[in-house]
């Protein structure tokens, strides 16, 4: 899986590089704060799928390739402000095994350049002119705002339902993915029905791009992870894997699990979680729906003539669905 990570990253390097330069051009400030955290959310790291996702749908379809790494940078940006509120909100104190901002600089700074980059973000989709790029983003800062309050006022709901948690991720998560591709297609000029394909491509990609990363925080390296297992129970966020596993555990095991999760103890509850989530099986049926979005997201393909883009779009889907970081 490294390999083809690494294949896929060599084949992406040029538009990589065109983001990133993108990225700090665009953040050109005399306020030097601003630079400083975005230097520290640079450096952590982060894999630039969403404006990638932006950039192979525009160019699948038409688009020119001029402004494209520009306007890619709407999606990175926005993706790092909800990261950064998320980590004030969850009082988290490590993003991808580095010091969170919050923790450097504090909570009022880290809201304020949140709020910068969303800002920045707007300001570039107002550039392109496009109503229906303007609309389409409009919509989806509404959805993800709504996911971010759905997610504080589910913290630590251990009654939380399956429809409730598709409901909080599609909101905060697959719905920006959405946006990058439906926008990238706009801006190719496609066909409404392929424009719809291409954002429901991106909605079941970050779906599943969701559901395999919930999983990690069960299975995965915690090295590799940059974070504990069970982290996100421990923050109070409830996940499907621990929604099935409560579904199926016995009254006495469901009580032992709910009194854990409310003591955020994570290393007993680590210990106790675990053989419980394979025992009922709960991972692989984690797994099984992240499959079922993988293929939904694959089939919204089929419309689209063959293309390099398109080869990497499936690559990018079945990389998402078996990464293990």
């Amino acid at each position: 899986m490294k390999l083809r990570q690494k294949m896929i990253l060599k084949r992406l390097e040029p538009d990589l590089l065109r983001i990133n330069q993108a990225l700090s051009g665009h953040l050109a400030t005399h306020v030097h704060l601003i630079s400083q955290v975005w230097d520290h959310i640079r450096i952590s790291g982060g894999k630039r799928i969403r404006p990638l996702l932006f950039i192979l749908a525009a160019r699948m379809c038409g688009a020119k390739e001029d402004r494209l790494p520009e306007v890619s940078t709407i999606f990175e940006y926005l993706h790092a402000a909800t990261l950064l509120h998320d980590d004030v909100v969850d009082a988290a104190t490590v993003r991808r095994g580095h010091s969170s901002a919050n923790t450097i600089w504090g909570n009022q700074a880290v809201i304020l350049v949140g709020d910068f980059l969303l800002s920045k973000a707007l300001s570039i989709a107002v550039a392109t002119k496009n109503i229906r790029v303007m609309e389409v983003l409009a919509q989806t800062t509404t959805f993800m705002a709504e996911g971010e309050v759905l997610q504080l006022v589910n913290t630590g709901r251990v009654d939380m339902t399956e429809a409730e948690y598709f409901e909080v991720i599609i909101r905060k998560t697959a719905k920006l993915m959405a946006a990058a591709c439906q926008i990238g297609a706009l801006m190719g000029g496609a066909a409404p029905a392929l424009e719809q394909a291409m954002a429901e491509f991106g909605l079941n990609l970050g779906i599943t791009f969701q559901l395999v990363d919930d999983i990690l925080d069960f299975t995965g390296d915690p090295q590799e992870m940059g974070k504990p297992v069970c982290n996100d129970l421990k923050e109070g966020k409830i996940t499907l894997p621990f929604i099935h596993v409560l579904g199926q555990a016995t009254p006495a095991e469901q009580d032992h699990l709910r009194r854990l999760v409310k003591e955020s103890d994570v290393t007993a509850l680590a210990r106790e979680l675990l053989p419980l989530l394979d025992r009922y099986g709960s991972i692989a049926y984690a797994r099984q729906k992240a499959q079922h979005y993988t293929l939904a997201a694959r089939q919204n393909l089929a419309v689209f003539p063959d293309s390099s883009e398109k080869t990497l779009f499936l690559e990018i889907t079945d990389y998402l669905y078996h990464r293990t970081a």
